[in-house]
């Protein structure tokens, strides 16, 4: 999975919303970690956070200057990372894809998943069978991210204190 250094853009949605808020970062992805900084309407802002190629999960937290924490959550897809952001009472989706490729957004309302499409056999079929995850392609970001060891993580709030409290948040 490839996560490229430098420029991206993007937006996050607050919840149900349609609106998106844009944000505009500068990432570094080394060594599983991911660093760098950006703005956005509510103001500037350092993110620091992990990843993994080899599944695409990624999360980090965005820290504004003087401010709160926001938890983000995601997966690497297409053109960009989709997935979900955190704070204590709120929540809500978001997409960011690499600077350039600003044709990821022209295609999508918001940061949720379309409805999943439900299918109906019209005949038996014989003769082997394909597991459905690989008949079906691949899973949506929602069911991704429930599936995955971040549903384990503790809290948002509780990830951003304990950072704060190692010296690994800039803030």
């Amino acid at each position: 999975m490839d996560f490229p250094s430098g420029p991206w853009t993007g937006f996050y949605n607050y919840g149900s919303s349609i609106r998106k808020h844009r944000m505009d970062l500068v990432l570094i992805f080394t060594d599983r970690a991911i660093s760098g900084d950006g703005n956005d309407d509510i103001g500037r802002f350092f993110v620091t956070g992990r990843f993994d190629e080899t599944n695409g999960e990624c999360y980090w937290t965005k820290t504004y200057v003087s401010a709160h924490d926001v938890y983000y959550r995601g997966f690497r897809e297409g053109k960009g990372i989709w997935g979900v952001w955190e704070l204590p009472s709120e929540s809500g989706g978001f997409h960011v894809w690499p600077r350039g490729q600003e044709q990821g957004e022209q295609d999508y309302e918001s940061a949720e998943e379309p409805a999943p499409v439900e299918a109906v056999a019209a005949e038996t079929l014989t003769g082997p069978t394909i597991p459905a995850t690989v008949a079906l392609g691949p899973r949506s970001i929602k069911t991704r991210l429930i599936s995955s060891h971040f549903h384990q993580r503790s809290s948002p709030r509780e990830t951003c204190l304990r950072s704060r409290m190692s010296g690994t948040n800039p803030s």
